[in-house]
């Protein structure tokens, strides 16, 4: 069960990113600066930290084409998704707006993507579509009851 820790890691940093960002972004006045710091930050952190722990065990070697071909598509998503994220924010969002209704529709996009990848066995439980809708039901209300800023 050390992948729920690793979730919990994620779900700290990834609730965290958009108000570091959007305040990181006012401090530069300017979005593309913060685009240039968010990649240095990914480079540093997804390109060294690899290469490095991959170089000690010996495994820099043996990629193939689809697994690399979609592990870069999938950086590029969460890239272009950072874009989205900064522009928002250029267009006068704030963190308490923007973050909830990207965390609150990624996961709605998530499964259905999963699943058009992944075909399930049997069909959805009905219970997915009332998920989807407290989803978006609980995206709203965190928006509506949001502390003013």
């Amino acid at each position: 069960m050390t992948w729920v820790g690793y979730v919990f890691g994620a779900i700290i940093f990834w609730g965290m990113y958009g108000p570091a960002l959007h305040k990181g972004q006012v401090q530069l006045a300017s979005p593309m600066r913060a685009l240039l710091c968010v990649g240095i930050a990914y480079f540093l952190i997804g390109v060294l930290v690899p290469v490095i722990m991959l170089g000690s065990q010996g495994q820099l070697n043996n990629f193939n084409f689809g697994g690399t071909t979609m592990a870069t598509a999938a950086g590029a998503l969460g890239a272009i998704g950072a874009v989205c994220i900064i522009l928002a924010f250029r267009a006068g969002g704030l963190p308490t707006y923007v973050m909830p209704l990207v965390f609150g529709g990624a996961p709605v996009v998530n499964v259905i993507v999963s699943m058009a990848l992944h075909p399930p066995k049997t069909a959805p439980s009905p219970m997915l579509y009332v998920g989807f809708a407290f989803a978006s039901i609980g995206a709203g209300l965190v928006l509506y009851f949001k502390p003013s800023s």
